[in-house]
């Protein structure tokens, strides 16, 4: 069996794809998978971490506003689809699947031009333009949410949700050693602060502005992933350096963290949702007005309207974000509320779900 996964640019698309390589090699320990992602992006680096081949292609996105960068767009695209080309005659595959990203158009268009069997994986409650475009072509579609029929040919779609990490799935640490782990106090509530595998900005600000509320609270600790784009920006800040607040670039052991903490302060990604669903963990998402089709907000405003999450706006954070958790990690009564509806969105088994669907479309 001889596979490709094509997409990346973000944990959110990465990490499902790397899941889904490693239930099928689980199923299929004889199959071959090839990863194809964007040149510069996280995945040439994260997916040979993970054990697995990729090829990048020189593709980039559009800007959505005008810049230099959107006149060799097309220039890119073409050799990106010439590339792939060459990949698909080499590599002979029986399946391509898309997890979205930069690299995932191209690649899934050649392939579904060349005869290959194509899956889409798509994360969000609302798509981007690629994969709906995408998903007229696609053999099926498995998808995080109810009611996708709005976007895709309702035959195709399959409800299996978001693959995570094993890591997070199984985690054997005890909160006793998730929180030694970290250095922290047994004692204190633990809030869990981070914006992605990147970082996130607006999160980031919001703690440094907030050092006078940190220090009154000093029964609060909080793990704080500044994320490795910002790291060097905020780690020599004044709320950084405060004992009950353990500042760091990257959280590599996130099953332990989710573990360590109470509730958890984040974007509205599709990875992060994810995650907190099959953790259980309460939640204050904060999504991003920085991506396609405002996608994170509707993914929050989906927990939202479960009771399963809260939400602190892009604009309001600074002002809001940590006061909201704060009061959040005080009241044991909406923790459990929010615990037990997030768990309505958690499917622990999506990869093995989405690999159900892969051999059925390989074996037609």
């Amino acid at each position: 069996m001889r596979v490709i996964i094509s997409g990346g640019g973000t944990g959110g698309h990465i990490y499902p794809a790397i899941a889904i390589a490693d239930k099928i090699k689980e199923v299929k320990p004889e199959a071959h998978i090839l990863f194809v992602g964007a040149e510069g992006k996280m995945e040439m680096e994260k997916v040979p971490k993970a054990g697995y081949e990729i090829i990048g292609l020189p593709v980039r996105g559009l800007q959505r506003k005008l810049t230099l960068r959107n006149l060799v767009f097309p220039f890119r695209l073409l050799w990106s689809i010439v590339k792939v080309r060459g990949v698909l005659k080499r590599h002979k595959p029986d399946i391509a699947i898309g997890v979205g990203g930069y690299a995932s158009g191209p690649c899934l268009k050649v392939a579904k031009a060349r005869g290959v069997k194509t899956l889409l994986q798509e994360q969000n409650s609302y798509p981007g333009i690629t994969n709906k475009l995408l998903g007229k072509g696609a053999d099926a579609i498995c998808v995080a949410y109810p009611e996708m029929e709005k976007f895709f040919p309702k035959e195709k779609l399959h409800f299996t949700g978001n693959p995570v990490r094993g890591s997070i799935k199984e985690t054997k640490y005890s909160k006793t050693e998730s929180l030694d782990h970290f250095g922290l106090d047994k004692s204190k509530k633990t809030i869990l602060l981070f914006g992605g595998s990147l970082g996130a900005r607006t999160l980031n600000e919001a703690m440094k502005r907030s050092y006078d509320l940190l220090k009154t609270r000093n029964d609060i600790q909080w793990i704080w992933q500044m994320g490795s784009l910002y790291y060097e920006d905020f780690a020599k800040c004044k709320s950084a350096q405060l004992e009950n607040v353990k500042g760091m670039a990257f959280i590599d052991e996130m099953g332990m963290a989710y573990e360590a903490a109470e509730i958890a302060v984040t974007r509205a990604g599709a990875l992060s949702i994810s995650e907190l669903a099959i953790v259980g963990k309460a939640s204050i998402l904060v999504p991003s007005p920085n991506v396609a089709e405002d996608h994170q907000t509707k993914n929050a405003m989906a927990l939202v309207n479960k009771g399963a999450a809260q939400m602190v706006k892009d604009n309001r954070a600074n002002e809001l974000l940590v006061k909201n958790a704060m009061a959040l990690v005080d009241n044991k009564a909406a923790i459990e509320e929010l615990e037990r509806g997030i768990k309505f969105f958690a499917k622990p088994n999506a990869s093995a779900l989405i690999v159900e669907e892969v051999l059925r479309i390989c074996s037609e």
